[in-house]
């Protein structure tokens, strides 16, 4: 009996076979660049919250995270033919994304409420441990609360705590993506925190931000 004969009778064709997958992104970006723009489409549908999120936290607006995940777009778009295709797709949005985000913040000369809380110690021998403060700001359900912890921070450190917490990137993509050493990256991330730590300890307690600098992002 044939499939629509089946159909027909109200009977259950006998399908067979494993779930059709999702073509991975170096499979699209293949299509891509073999004459089917519509595949990119399928790219910018995958990406498009996470790198928005991206532009949200590192510049602080709705307007200016639209303004990020389009301009991302546009450049992967012109830019594929310098993607290496490993699978890494992600990462290499997020770097696009991540040096318009800081060149705009440079272009604009903003000035951001930073902290001064003295020297930082030196050693990450605590780096993957995380508790306290820091950690609710990371995993706090409100987007317009963190913001604000992390618009508190130089940008720097808002830079790779972003990367890291957010999109979910490896010390060696975050190095990648800003072009430091990884041992930097370490660092940063490790006073970020620690930044971070104190600035929502001061919110929780309802202390004003009296003690705040203004620096030169």
């Amino acid at each position: 009996m044939s499939t629509m004969s089946a159909l027909g009778t109200g009977t259950t064709p006998n399908l067979t076979g494993p779930p059709m997958l999702p073509p991975s992104d170096d499979a699209l970006i293949a299509r891509v660049r073999g004459g089917e723009r519509e595949a990119f489409g399928l790219l910018v549908e995958r990406y498009k919250r996470s790198i928005y999120n991206l532009g949200y936290r590192l510049l602080g607006s709705s307007q200016d995270a639209d303004d990020a995940a389009q301009e991302t777009f546009l450049r992967a778009y012109t830019r594929l033919a310098t993607y290496t295709p490993d699978g890494r797709f992600g990462a290499w949005l997020s770097a696009i994304c991540s040096h318009w985000c800081i060149d705009t913040m440079r272009s604009r000369r903003r000035r951001v409420q930073t902290v001064d809380l003295g020297r930082v110690p030196e050693s990450d021998r605590f780096i993957s441990q995380m508790t306290g403060p820091e950690e609710s700001a990371l995993m706090s359900d409100s987007r317009d609360e963190v913001q604000g912890w992390l618009a508190a921070l130089p940008q720097q450190y808002r830079t790779v705590l972003t990367l890291r917490y957010f999109q979910e990137l490896s010390y060696n993509e975050i190095a990648e993506v800003l072009g430091e050493p990884v041992s930097t990256i370490r660092m940063r991330l490790f006073r970020g925190r620690n930044l971070l730590g104190q600035v929502v300890a001061r919110d929780e307690q309802g202390t004003q931000p009296t003690a705040l600098l203004l620096q030169t992002a």
